[in-house]
């Protein structure tokens, strides 16, 4: 039950925050979800309509899969797709998790009275990986996160004045989840109307009368507001029956439908039951996963004393948790909302901890630094990679390295430093994660500019094995008319060069691909598998890492002469 967190270690571990955040932001290598692919198709196909509804998608059910919000933000960002980068689709994202993490830093510090409780929380937050996974990356998350939260960081920062006020708070706190909805779905009402209404009610002390007479309508307004919001997408969007068959019937009532046999069965049993939920929700710490449930176990033995405030989190905690465990589709990631009541309950108890929590988060940095330097070094001593290009980091890489293994070697031994370390360990574990894979970002994973300029305007097939994969090679290919086949088949040279008339294909790393006489070798890089077998991960294990990881992706020009017409199947699509 030991070690501090001076306000010193907190600014440093900050630094080391938005550093981490920051770093490698536009990598197509970025820890996200596949989401990201058919977010920026749309984006892009509405930026070129010109419009700003209907959302617009060549992909069959996918167009109206999400709100608006998310969209436009992003044609904000990247100037009607003018400016199509990644790092222009992402910012936003990384915007709104900073400004989650302030304001919880705000709330914590204000009904806490410590400045190191508020600091504390904000950066346990973003030690979470699921925080660093979806609060970067072109997705829904930040957002929805942020407007979320902001209603309840604003009550339990102004406290009183909050629970008393008739019109104003309602109002901002309508405002808030009207675009929370407008940025996720229109779901989002419930859990958070509910969980308002468990704070009013807390503050009228449980009186189930006194919390109708002097609150109820509040929660009236807030949530015709939040609706009216999200009602503008009904509103202005020129084809309202179509966002109500996709997003409110498949998107979103779809997910009550039974998943595997009847729903009391899912609920019960299977990847879908409520116990997965559960510690899919608890996995979302990532490295602090021990550290989270530490917190509970503490929360638990000190339940008689917990603050009002700590109260209310886990009252917010539970309504979410209640709510998203009925539909029959039940993920962790629905819960992303609640980590930031978790983080701050992690940092009020900080100091009571015991210390195997930190321990085990500490002994998994340390075996994915290991894991990540052991690699790294396979892969800039292999013969394969040396024949198909460099692969070599830059000298502070390895510095990177050994200082993270030091933090978490010094938090291993001196126990007055353990919690501090393990708290940093992380942002440098993602730092690592990130440096590891950066000789792809260069010359050796990209297209030659001679070779992106020899494809502008021209029809290229590429592998898919995701919906919308085609925006990634649009980041590569700049100007491309592209359209995909079957990733499953990108290693058959032979029927592909007889199948289009320009292609990408693979071939085992270093090795050229067999073509006909009349075809030509225009391009080559180097591209990371992303699918491998039992045996191909066991001989990954044993060493041969280069041989299953990566392929060398060729494009080739054929004779070829295609027409294309509007039955033909791209598996983009």
């Amino acid at each position: 039950m030991r070690g501090t967190f001076s306000l010193r270690y907190g600014l440093f571990t900050l630094v080391l925050a938005v550093f981490t955040y920051l770093y490698a932001l536009d990598s197509r290598f970025a820890p996200k979800n596949g989401d990201e692919y058919p977010y920026m198709h749309i984006v892009r196909m509405t930026a070129e309509a010109g419009n700003w509804l209907p959302l617009q998608s060549e992909m069959e059910g996918l167009k109206n899969t999400k709100p608006p919000l998310i969209f436009w933000q992003a044609i904000a960002s990247t100037g009607w797709a003018s400016d199509w980068h990644l790092f222009q689709l992402r910012w936003p994202s990384v915007l709104y998790t900073g400004l989650t993490a302030f304001f919880l830093f705000l709330a914590v510090r204000r009904f806490s009275g410590k400045t190191q409780a508020g600091i504390l929380a904000a950066l346990v937050w973003l030690s979470f990986f699921a925080t660093y996974r979806y609060g970067r990356p072109f997705l829904t998350d930040p957002p929805e996160v942020f407007w979320v939260n902001l209603p309840f960081l604003m009550m339990l920062y102004w406290g009183r004045s909050a629970y008393e006020s008739k019109f104003l708070y309602p109002a901002i706190a309508g405002i808030c989840i009207g675009l929370a909805l407008l940025a996720k779905s229109f779901a989002y009402i419930v859990p958070a109307s509910l969980a308002l209404g468990v704070f009013y009610w807390h503050w009228r002390n449980w009186n189930i009368p006194q919390f109708l007479i002097k609150d109820f309508y509040k929660l009236v307004l807030v949530g015709a507001l939040a609706l009216s919001i999200f009602g503008l997408w009904f509103a202005f969007d020129p084809y309202p029956e179509a966002v109500w068959r996709e997003f409110v019937l498949g998107e979103n009532a779809g997910k009550f439908a039974a998943r595997n046999t009847h729903y009391l069965a899912d609920l019960l049993w299977g990847d879908d039951s409520i116990w997965m939920l559960l510690l899919t929700t608890v996995a979302n710490a990532g490295l602090f996963t021990f550290v989270l449930l530490s917190t509970l176990l503490q929360c638990w033995k000190e339940r008689r004393f917990l603050s009002g405030q700590e109260a209310l989190l886990f009252c917010m905690i539970a309504t979410f948790l209640v709510v998203f465990s009925l539909p029959s589709q039940r993920s962790g990631r629905y819960l992303l909302p609640v980590m930031p009541a978790f983080a701050a309950l992690i940092a009020l108890h900080w100091q009571r901890l015991p210390l195997w929590g930190f321990w085990i988060a500490l002994l998994l940095q340390g075996v994915a630094l290991g894991a990540l330097a052991w690699l790294g070094f396979n892969l800039q001593t292999s013969q394969m990679i040396s024949d198909a290009g460099v692969w070599s980091y830059q000298p502070w890489h390895w510095i990177l390295m050994a200082l993270s293994m030091l933090i978490v070697l010094i938090g291993l031994i001196n126990k007055k430093q353990t919690k501090a370390t393990a708290l940093m360990g992380c942002f440098l574990t993602y730092c690592a994660l990130s440096s590891s894979l950066s000789p792809l970002e260069g010359k050796l994973g990209q297209f030659s500019t001679q070779t992106v300029a020899q494809v502008e305007g021209k029809d290229v097939w590429i592998p898919c094995d995701y919906r919308a994969k085609d925006e990634e090679y649009r980041l590569l290919l700049p100007g491309a008319q592209l359209h995909g086949y079957l990733a499953k088949d990108a290693a058959n040279v032979a029927d592909l060069t007889q199948s289009y008339p320009l292609v990408a294909v693979h071939t085992p790393l270093g090795a050229k691909p067999s073509i006909c006489e009349s075809c030509q070798l225009i391009g080559q890089r180097m591209e990371m598998r992303a699918r491998h077998t039992d045996q191909e991960i066991q001989e990954m294990l044993l060493g041969k890492v280069a041989e299953h990881l990566f392929v060398t992706e060729s494009l080739i020009a054929t004779p070829l002469s295609i027409s294309l017409s509007s039955d033909m199947k791209d598996a983009c699509r």
